[in-house]
Order: C-alpha cells, then structure tokens, then sequence
C-alpha cells in the first residue's frame, strides 16, 4: 500500500497524472460550474439520464471511426453513411412498409458498400483518404436527400421500444454504447489487431517491413468506421421514432472533437475507446450547460468547431510527448 501511494505522489510530481486524467477532472470542473449556475435543472438525475442517452448515438459514431483514425486514415463520409442508414430505415419501413428486420440489413449493406468503395479507393488505387471520404460524405447526402427529404415518423412500435427500453433511466442505447465502448477498449488492448492498427498508424512503410498486411487492416478499419455509422443510424431511427434526413449531418464534428480529445486522455496520444467515451460526455456537459444559460444556436457549430481545433492542438502535443 505505501509503495503505490508513494508512485501515485511521483506521478503527480511528474505531471503524468494530468497528462492521463485530465479531461476527467475538466469533466467534473464544467459540471461544476454549470451547477452553481443553475443547480435546480443541470444537477439533477433528469438532466443525467437525457445526456447519457440522447449522447450514446454519437459514441458509437466515435467508436466506428476510431480504428481508422489510430491507422492514420480520415473518414469523413460516417456522417454521409450514418445519414443514408438512418434514411433508409424511414423510408423502407415507414414509406414502404417493409417489415423492420430486412430494412436493417439493407441499411447496413449500405455501410458495407460504403466501405468498400472507400477502402477500394484508398487503399487500393491509393487515393488520399480525406479527400476521398469528404466527396464520398457529401455524395451520400445527396443520395439520402433524395430518396426521402422530408421527415417521416411512425417507424415499427418493436424497433423503438428495444432502443428505448429502460434500466433504470438508462435506455438501452446508452448500455449498447456502453458495451462497444468495452468491446472496443479491449480489440485495441487486447489484441493483436488492435496493437497492429497503432503500428500502421504510427508509420505504414515500418509496418510493412516488420511483416504486417497493412492494406487488410486498413481496409478492416474502414469497413468499421462505415459498418458502425450504418448502425449508429438505425440507433438514431430507433431513439428518435422518426427520420430527419437533414438531422446526420451535425454530428460529423461533435465525432471527430470526442475522437482528438479523447486521444489526450487515459492513454496519451494514442485514440483509445474510453478516453472517446468521456470526452462525448465533456462535450455534452459542456454544450448543455451553455444552453441552460440561455446561448443557443450559433453556440454550437462555435463550441464543437473550437472544441475540435483544440482538440486536434492537444492530440498533436501529447502525440509529440509520447515519442519523446
């Protein structure tokens, strides 16, 4: 016992504490804050359960991207494909009157298809991948705009309840989200994928010569980042009970802040999947306090456009830290 508490001092004297911890504790800062502010609406278990539920959508965005980013490859069309998922599954099951099991798997093809035209281009023909992914993004929310572009609700009352049965106050959405996270936390710990996929990151060519099928796990990686923003969609539909097909596009920005500022926290320069979770939630506790305040609208696209920029600021210095 006095051995770890004498590396926990050491720790602290060596700033490593913060440098893990951090975000964690700006965390807990911000709701403090905004607690003293307006303590009879943000501190309380209502407003608790509506963040924690309302956010697991944009975690498991995060967490579907997450692989890409840590092999080094930018995928900015998961809003494009979460928006052409998320379309699908009005269109097909409400317009339509499919029944709600073949409208999910056809969504998901579609994040199939999604990525591997993105793999094939970039890791094949050997195209950048953020400027393949930002034409594919835009491309795709062309294609939802139009095959529906108006709202529909009224989707199967047995897919909305699943996503939203309750333990406790928690929906299942959020323990889905929960789950990835873990599921996630562990490919990337765990596994020699998971360890495979920082080495390319780290350097392709090294990861090359030390015997590694980059282009498989780079492909691996994208096929995840557009196979989970299919199914972050279809959470979305279900959460919701109803398909805005201008609705996918606004959560690009809030993916990537939680995926940068996620990286500078817990493991330090790496993206890792606990670190993205608590950052989604920073973010949201951060952006609900604003709004208790009084400042909407225009303050979003500042808070997650700043947040992002900072974000990829302190990645790149705790990246930086890392190698020394």
């Amino acid at each position: 016992m006095r051995r770890k508490e004498l590396g926990l001092v050491t720790a602290i004297k060596e700033g490593e504490f913060f440098n893990k911890y951090g975000l964690i504790v700006a965390t807990g800062v911000v709701i403090a804050i905004f607690g003293i502010l307006r303590p009879s609406t943000y501190l309380t278990f209502t407003n608790l359960s509506i963040n924690l539920n309302t956010r697991a959508v944009t975690v498991i965005l995060v967490l579907a991207v997450l692989p890409s980013l840590a092999a080094g490859l930018y995928d900015m069309s998961i809003a494009g494909a979460m928006g052409l998922s998320y379309v699908l599954v009005g269109y097909l099951n409400v317009a339509l009157g499919w029944h709600i099991l073949p409208t999910i798997v056809i969504a998901l093809l579609s994040g199939l298809v999604i990525g591997i035209t993105n793999s094939w281009l970039i890791v094949r023909v050997g195209i950048n991948s953020l400027i393949v992914t930002l034409g594919m993004g835009t491309f795709l929310g062309g294609i939802a705009l139009g095959i529906n572009g108006s709202t529909v609700s009224g989707l199967s009352p047995g897919f909305v309840s699943f996503f939203r049965f309750s333990v406790g106050r928690l929906q299942m959405v959020f323990i889905i989200a929960l789950l990835l996270t873990f599921a996630f936390w562990y490919m990337f710990r765990h596994t020699p994928v998971g360890r495979y996929i920082y080495v390319v990151g780290a350097g392709p060519d090294v990861a090359r010569l030390s015997g590694l099928n980059v282009r498989a796990l780079q492909t691996g990686a994208l096929l995840t980042a557009s196979l989970g923003a299919a199914f972050a969609g279809i959470a979305l539909a279900g959460t919701q009970n109803s398909v805005d097909p201008n609705s996918a596009a606004k959560f690009l920005l809030p993916a990537f802040a939680a995926a940068f500022l996620g990286s500078t926290t817990l493991t330090p320069g790496r993206f890792n999947a606990w670190g993205a979770f608590i950052a989604v939630y920073f973010l949201a506790a951060g952006m609900t306090g604003l709004q208790f305040i009084g400042m909407s609208g225009w303050i979003e696209n500042v808070f997650y456009g700043g947040s992002l920029v900072a974000a990829v600021l302190l990645s790149h210095l705790a990246r930086k830290r890392r190698r020394v």
